[in-house]
């Protein structure tokens, strides 16, 4: 629970301090007044980095430095970064840290505008969609993709090399495989357990019979991932050189999503599109509580106004359970569903 929060030089704020209540909290205020700019300071306060901006981007314009101080049930927790040279430190109940780990980062679920773009031509949306979960559910996913991402530039790199070989990728290919297997076993877990409620929480959005499931789509053999992506990559290891690039792998994968069994990607309504989206963030939001043991905050930046009706109670209803924060420009819009709700001006 965040009870209060000061920010010092960050982004559109010179000194902001805030108070907020245990269940919804609607932050109004114009466009361009730093809405956003409050949710991202709640996520880098919490999950270690903003949603949108860089750290040093977090930094208020000319300012040398920015300061987060919060209280979170009862303990202090401040986020202090330098811009030159750029330093970022936390300071848990007194107790300083360079990064925040899988145990001191706590749970948020993020609702923002892009992601009513998720059933978009871009495979990069869906996968970082799940990814961003995993790495609140699942303690050694971040570090394992971070590993996935470094061995995987290292050898893109060396493609690029005229005189390197195929025995030059030996090492590497086999790194780049095990890690590969490790994240597709963990996506496709996800999936799993998504797809367990997924069509229900659809029918509560839509209110009708439709059924929405998750299909992880990749031409890697996804019962032994790794091995087969390893043969692969000697298949097409003139391929890759050619173009300079590792053209197979869990960075080309994507997930399908499927609407009365046919692919909401291309067929889905502009309004099933907001449900499947809605029904995602509620199957999140579930998930990662009963991963932690602990009710994450939800964030909502800008998302509530773009629902319908029903779409808005369904989500007013879901909010009930949790503290949650709602940026909007009109607070007549959020407030018609909430009896008790915190109403935070921005005038900046």
């Amino acid at each position: 629970m965040l009870y209060s929060l000061q920010l010092q030089n960050i982004r559109s704020y010179k000194n902001g301090i805030f108070e907020f209540k245990p269940g919804v909290n609607i932050i109004v205020g114009p466009n361009a007044s730093g809405k956003t700019n409050l949710l991202e300071a709640i996520s880098l306060l919490y999950q270690g980095s903003a949603f949108k901006s860089s750290d040093e981007n977090m930094i208020r314009h000319n300012e040398a430095w920015a300061r987060i101080d919060a209280v979170i049930d009862g303990v202090d927790r401040v986020v202090k970064i330098q811009r030159e040279p750029l330093k970022k430190v936390y300071v848990l109940d007194e107790v300083e840290k360079k990064r925040l780990t899988h145990i001191t980062k706590l749970p948020i679920v993020l609702f923002e505008p892009e992601h009513m773009l998720l059933l978009s031509k871009e495979p990069e949306r869906r996968r970082s969609y799940i990814d961003t979960v995993l790495k609140q559910t699942e303690s050694t996913y971040a570090d394992t993709l971070s590993k996935y991402k470094r061995v995987l530039s290292q050898r893109n790199r060396l493609l690029k090399q005229e005189r390197s070989s195929q025995e030059d990728f030996f090492v590497w290919d086999m790194q780049l495989c095990e890690l590969a297997g490790r994240i597709v076993e963990a996506r496709q877990s996800y999936i799993t357990d998504a797809n367990k409620n997924l069509t229900k929480r659809y029918r509560s959005v839509s209110g009708g019979k439709e059924t929405l499931q998750l299909k992880y789509e990749s031409k890697i053999d996804k019962a032994n991932y790794a091995n087969s992506l390893a043969l692969t990559l000697q298949d097409q290891f003139e391929l890759d050189k050619m173009r300079g690039f590792t053209g197979a792998g869990p960075h080309r994968d994507d997930v399908q999503i499927l609407l009365n069994e046919k692919d909401a990607r291309t067929n889905a309504s502009r309004g099933e599109t907001r449900s499947i989206v809605l029904a995602l963030k509620i199957t999140e939001l579930e998930m990662v509580s009963e991963a932690l043991d602990s009710q994450p905050l939800l964030l909502l930046d800008d998302v509530f106004s773009e629902l319908d009706g029903k779409r808005r109670q369904t989500l007013a209803k879901t909010l009930q359970e949790y503290q949650t924060f709602i940026t909007t420009t009109d607070a007549d819009v959020v407030m018609d569903h909430f009896t008790d709700s915190n109403i935070i001006p921005i005038t900046n």
